[in-house]
């Protein structure tokens, strides 16, 4: 209804802040039941003319009433954290559904734990979940943010804890403790050996305890956290089969949830080159299409890192490119990042120590013996040892 024909017939008229709404009783109540209890029960506004609605601004609540009339509302980041409790008090499930979508949509490794925290407040139970899981699994970027920093103890120690946890390797979950101990060091000092007690420690390379581990300041200077230190020395000293005797919370292998197995193919010649991706999955035995490139890329390197898919350089049909696509699984989308510094097609392309590494390649006129890196936490390419000979359509592997 628009304009002056929703006034028609208006029996009641709702108030937030400034904001007065005139609606139908009969309408609101068909909706919503939080209007339905009010016009049909016992209380004061069963029969009021006007009803002021508190905690809900008026801006938000007009929105909700014109949802209510036309099936219809736009949900953004500028209004879903309003709209949804408002929604809820309203009782209007399709839409406190719709922002629960929207935000779910929405999760990146610098928000999802603000997001899980707002899914706890207005008991949002999948959004809750999926937030969490979220953070598990993306955690090595998790752990680089503000959200992350300004967490409590509480919470650092219930994620760090957890066997889903998704990293490549032990240090990250080190590497996050001293981080945010470091982060309010005089507050969350006398804190390190409660972390320390869900790292777990005997999992590490025994270079990394004794180079890092061993020579961190906060572990020396905290007698429980050097006999977590001891305890992990002492498990690399076993041989293996009596390492598979201990069970305690720090020998024990995280086991994260694994994500459907693919097999993603990107670009290509038909014979053109081309933007499509199609992606394998092996349980259901089927191709799918998933997002295209955002440019047409063939003979380029591909290679998954912390839990995203690269296309680096390769060739667009008229030129080669130092451009690079990354593909977020989740959101089912592909964005561009930083390019490289020279362009290459036909090259290799490894991941080692959290760095994508762009081996040799052809530039267009001569094969290349350059190498240069990227780090995902810069942002940034930069150029390590150059090999000893020019190699383009190179195979490149990773030994550790």
């Amino acid at each position: 209804m628009e304009g002056e024909s929703k006034q028609l017939l208006c029996d009641v008229m709702i108030v937030a802040e400034d904001v007065e709404i005139e609606a139908h009783r009969v309408v609101l109540a068909a909706c919503s039941p939080y209007f339905c209890a009010m016009f049909t029960g016992d209380m004061s506004e069963s029969k009021a003319k006007k009803i002021e609605i508190k905690d809900v601004d008026g801006q938000t609540l007009s929105k909700l009433i014109d949802y209510i009339y036309t099936a219809e509302i736009e949900v953004t980041e500028e209004n879903v954290q309003v709209l949804l409790p408002a929604a809820s008090l309203l009782q209007l499930m399709d839409v406190r559904q719709n922002c629960c979508d929207f935000l779910q949509s929405q999760l990146h490794p610098t928000n999802c734990l603000g997001i899980r925290a707002f899914a706890d407040v207005h008991t949002c139970t999948d959004l809750l979940q999926q937030a969490n899981a979220y953070a598990e699994q993306h955690f090595p970027e998790v752990m680089l943010g503000e959200e992350f920093l300004s967490l409590s103890l509480d919470q650092v120690c219930s994620l760090i804890s957890s066997d889903k946890l998704t990293v490549s390797s032990e240090e990250k979950v080190f590497e996050a403790v001293i981080s945010w101990i470091n982060y309010e060091k005089e507050t969350r000092l006398e804190h390190m050996a409660k972390l320390m007690e869900h790292v777990r420690l005997p999992l590490l390379p025994r270079d990394y305890l004794v180079q890092t581990v061993e020579e961190e300041a906060l572990i020396k200077n905290n007698n429980t956290c050097k006999d977590f230190l001891i305890e992990a020395m002492k498990y690399h000293l076993l041989p293996l089969d009596q390492r598979l005797l201990i069970k305690n919370p720090r020998t024990k292998p995280r086991t994260p949830v694994s994500l459907p197995k693919v097999m993603i193919v990107v670009g290509g010649q038909a014979p053109k080159a081309i933007r499509s991706v199609e992606c394998y999955d092996f349980e259901e035995d089927r191709w799918d299409q998933i997002a295209e490139l955002p440019s047409r890329r063939c003979r380029a390197g591909v290679v998954f890192m912390a839990g995203h898919v690269y296309a680096v350089g390769g060739f667009n049909g008229s030129l080669r490119v130092r451009t690079v696509d990354v593909y977020d699984g989740v959101k089912d989308q592909w964005t561009s990042i930083a390019s490289m510094q020279e362009r290459r097609s036909t090259l290799g392309a490894a991941v080692l120590n959290d760095l994508l590494y762009a081996v040799g390649g052809f530039d267009g006129s001569t094969g290349l013996a350059s190498v240069e890196a990227y780090s995902y936490k810069t942002n940034e390419w930069f150029f390590v040892a150059p090999m000893n000979t020019r190699r383009s359509s190179v195979g490149v592997g990773v030994v550790e």
